[in-house]
């Protein structure tokens, strides 16, 4: 991959996919998909298209992530902790309108999203994922640079409220 030109986020979820199936069989070990993660979460748009399917997909890679994966995702730094930050916000804001509507199973499905986050940003640089989260904290309140990130989706106060306690929850963990 690294030949060629980033790929695309639609590239990066299919890409992706491949993999967590050949690693879920066996076919490919985690030092090698943690080299290949490693190249994809270098763009944008890769570590988009790697996180949607890595977070939200039934692959079980997310909630027993091996160790040189973990090495590789720190490494990456900025990117990954943003992303990751920004899913943690949006999942949580999705469990809570699944819940409303009653929709429990995907409620139940962006919960799952949210503790992968939370546990992933556990893993990523402590300083870097405490600055992250400060920001997104700070526009729960309606200050600072992810203001217009929320206001973007929609979300309402209650929503707003959820975000500050998961972003909280990660602080305190």
């Amino acid at each position: 991959m690294s030949d060629t030109a980033a790929p695309s986020f639609q590239q990066a979820m299919e890409i992706t996919a491949q993999w967590l199936g050949l690693w879920e069989q066996g076919e490919l070990s985690d030092e090698v998909l943690a080299d290949r993660v490693s190249e994809l979460v270098a763009s944008r748009d890769g570590a988009r298209g790697f996180f949607v399917i890595s977070l939200a997909g039934d692959s079980p890679l997310m909630d027993r992530l091996p160790d040189p994966l973990q090495v590789q995702l720190r490494a990456a730094g900025d990117g990954v902790v943003d992303l990751t930050c920004r899913n943690l916000a949006m999942s949580t804001a999705m469990a809570l309108h699944h819940q409303r509507c009653g929709d429990a199973e995907q409620q139940g499905k962006s919960e799952r999203v949210t503790q992968r986050c939370h546990d992933l940003l556990q893993l990523l640089e402590p300083e870097d994922v405490k600055a992250r989260l400060e920001v997104l904290l700070d526009a729960t309140r309606g200050e600072g640079d992810d203001v217009e990130f929320l206001a973007r989706w929609g979300y309402d106060d209650e929503q707003k409220a959820a975000i500050a306690a998961a972003v909280l929850g990660v602080a305190s963990a």
